[in-house]
């Protein structure tokens, strides 16, 4: 015999769980693992009957003082004598009531059938289509501006123009499968030492389907779906950023039996730009400005994403110096306000000096004091306090 797992382990709980601490846990467990939520793994009626079977002990308290004091033997005769002849399940083998309590959990989504209880098929039930997903790739501009109608080219199950999803060919239908009479599974039963165990597979004359096709279309092969490439149009907004996704309901593959389709997931790649930088709805750059622009103050040219506009840098300007062109930065996801922009100065050091360029500045550096240096100054008087030079 298989060694039976603990029946707080199979629904979940401690040992010390209250009445309504096991129903909850129960109900959870058998929504989870209800075998026509997962019609094609077969090891799912199994898991319910396990799960079953635990509840069916633990919530009677005579029965779950024997389990508790024996553990399976004091419920299971087949496990010993531990607890002689103590009835075995009481009641195991009439499950007509667990219905019921499957239609409080489901909403009257029965299909498992227990002590005569009958089933209720979900073979030809609609069935919601898969989502999908692709890949968007942008350029920085069209990620912080936009872009209107971009095409993506995606390929998806969709429903078949020829049989209209029926999988049969035109002028014929599919029927009525005679061993499961629709329902996709037939039920067996088993006579155990605890009663009778009714149990649901997949029926083997239709492969679970419910019916069967005797002229399939000729288009889709008697699937009902076709793989097709579709091209989606699709308004990119303002403000997208790299890693983000784009959601487009009901544009994945296609539903079966009526059912609604998936989604279509966009991935968006944003390429990266050689001037800006993007942290959030900021946008950074670095500007260079001449050396003389940097003693004098000058009007420099700063590029946005909007385009160029004017800026008037202050006399002395440092390298390293940021100023920040408010409302400049990329518009927030599905609003109007815009983050800023921040510009960074650097100051570019002149090179490749020609003898005359030299000695003019050689004179123009005779000509300045103490007072022209602020900071070398402020530096050198430290340094002389410190070591009292």
């Amino acid at each position: 015999m298989a060694e039976k797992r603990d029946y707080y382990e199979v629904l979940g709980i401690q040992k010390g769980a209250s009445e309504d601490e096991i129903k909850k846990a129960f109900r959870k467990k058998a929504r989870e693992n209800h075998p026509d939520l997962h019609p094609d793994d077969p090891s799912y009626v199994e898991k319910f009957q396990e799960i079953n079977e635990a509840n069916e002990v633990l919530s009677d308290p005579e029965k779950r003082a024997r389990y508790d004091q024996f553990g399976h033997a004091g419920i299971d005769p087949s496990y010993g004598g531990g607890a002689g002849g103590m009835g075995g399940f009481g009641g195991m083998g009439d499950m007509s009531g667990m219905e019921d309590i499957l239609n409080n959990i489901f909403g009257g989504f029965g299909g498992f059938g227990f002590g005569g209880g009958t089933a209720r098929s979900t073979a030809n039930a609609p069935r919601q289509g898969n989502d999908i997903q692709s890949d968007v790739s942008l350029s920085f501009m069209e990620a912080c501006r936009g872009v209107k109608d971009y095409e993506v080219k995606v390929n998806r199950m969709s429903t078949c123009e020829n049989c209209n999803g029926t999988g049969a060919e035109k002028g014929s239908s599919a029927e009525i499968c005679p061993d499961c009479q629709g329902r996709g599974s037939i039920k067996t039963t088993q006579r155990t030492p605890f009663g009778a165990i009714s149990s649901s597979k997949a029926c083997p004359h239709c492969n679970g389907k419910g019916r069967i096709i005797a002229n399939p279309c000729s288009k889709c092969r008697g699937a009902g779906r076709l793989r097709v490439q579709k091209t989606v149009k699709v308004d990119i907004p303002a403000g997208i950023d790299d890693r983000q996704t784009i959601r487009l309901s009901g544009q994945g593959d296609s539903g079966m039996n009526g059912g609604r389709s998936g989604d279509l997931l966009l991935a968006v790649h944003v390429k990266s730009h050689p001037l800006f930088k993007r942290e959030g709805y900021d946008i950074y750059c670095d500007i260079p400005v001449t050396y003389m622009e940097a003693v004098l103050g000058a009007e420099i040219t700063v590029p946005t994403i909007d385009g160029d506009v004017k800026y008037d840098i202050a006399e002395g300007t440092e390298t390293g110096t940021v100023f920040r062109l408010k409302g400049k930065g990329v518009q927030r996801l599905h609003r109007t306000e815009r983050g800023n922009q921040y510009v960074k100065i650097y100051v570019e050091v002149p090179k490749n000096l020609t003898k005359k360029q030299k000695d003019l500045l050689k004179e123009f550096e005779a000509s300045l004091s103490d007072k022209n240096y602020a900071k070398r100054q402020s530096f050198f008087d430290k340094l002389k306090s410190k070591f009292d030079l």
